[in-house]
């Protein structure tokens, strides 16, 4: 049963964090990197000395007898959604973190950064179905429902497809959008559906990734439970050459999807549990910003 006491604590938490890396160091970062849905016209005025000779509207050029120019401005509201796994997997948390509460954390980072520039936020929280959806809206009340919901929502299913949450974006957003994909990825074939996904939209992936999951301490027997399908394995943890293999399988899955976000030219950070997810995060901001 959810505490809404202690949802409503941690809630006043991550807006007091957020808050602060926004105003404190992503501060023009979002800006300079997220463009708006392309220019749109704004006035006609008198040509200048230093005036691209290009924007000269030559009708009213010759109908007043002197030269103009016409002048645009770049459309800025956005739409941003994020769209985060809450399946099993992401209960996990090997240290005071759970994955669910990290993604929660940078879910709302970037929604407070959206509103500070007057954009629309929105939520689709998915596991193997899609479990909720929190069509965009501005402003800080609706913000914190959002953060509510994904701290206090509890999942139907515990299974993950990714496929199923992209093509449910596809179908509800008819405008392109700035999608924050938060995930493990722990997922099955869903190369088609991202492709697609990252044509039509601005997609950016964040792998969170808990340190536990890529290598296993020498701790003898250990019985490990899937936590979307239940399955149990044991394992022989004091072998060197167990935590070895499931070490070198572990990052053998990774890269397999990081190199499958290269090949679509896709936006990705990995972020992992109790290391800095900030400087990353703008290095892929400065990234983006010289490309543009």
């Amino acid at each position: 049963m959810v505490d809404t006491k202690e949802i409503l604590r941690k809630v006043r938490r991550i807006e007091i964090v957020t808050n602060r890396l926004v105003n404190d160091v992503m501060a023009g970062e979002y800006h300079s990197v997220f463009k708006g849905r392309g220019i749109e016209f704004d006035e006609i005025r008198n040509y200048v000395h230093g005036d691209d000779v290009r924007t000269i509207d030559w009708n009213v050029t010759a109908r007043t007898g002197f030269p103009h120019v016409k002048r645009y401005v770049e459309e800025r509201e956005l739409t941003v959604v994020l769209a985060v796994d809450v399946s099993g997997s992401t209960l996990f948390g090997s240290r005071q973190e759970l994955k669910v509460e990290l993604q929660a954390e940078l879910a709302a980072l970037f929604a407070f950064a959206a509103i500070k520039n007057n954009d629309r936020v929105g939520l689709l929280l998915f596991t193997e179905q899609i479990e909720k959806f929190v069509p965009p809206k501005k402003g800080r009340r609706h913000v914190l429902r959002v953060i509510r919901e994904l701290l206090g929502y509890e999942p139907q299913r515990h299974g993950t497809d990714l496929n199923v949450a992209l093509e449910y974006l596809n179908k509800v957003l008819s405008r392109r959008c700035i999608i924050f994909l938060i995930s493990d990825f722990i997922a099955g074939d869903f190369r088609q559906l991202l492709a697609v996904t990252n044509k039509h939209h601005d997609l950016i992936a964040l792998v969170v990734i808990d340190p536990r999951e890529m290598e296993l301490p020498p701790a003898g027997l250990l019985r490990l439970e899937d936590a979307e399908t239940g399955e149990i394995v044991t394992i022989d943890t004091s072998d060197a050459k167990v935590r070895q293999e499931f070490a070198r399988a572990a990052q053998k899955e990774r890269e397999e999807i990081f190199e499958l976000f290269r090949s679509l030219g896709l936006d990705f950070i990995k972020v992992v549990i109790g290391e800095d997810y900030i400087k990353p995060l703008i290095r892929l901001f400065r990234k983006r910003a010289s490309r543009f």
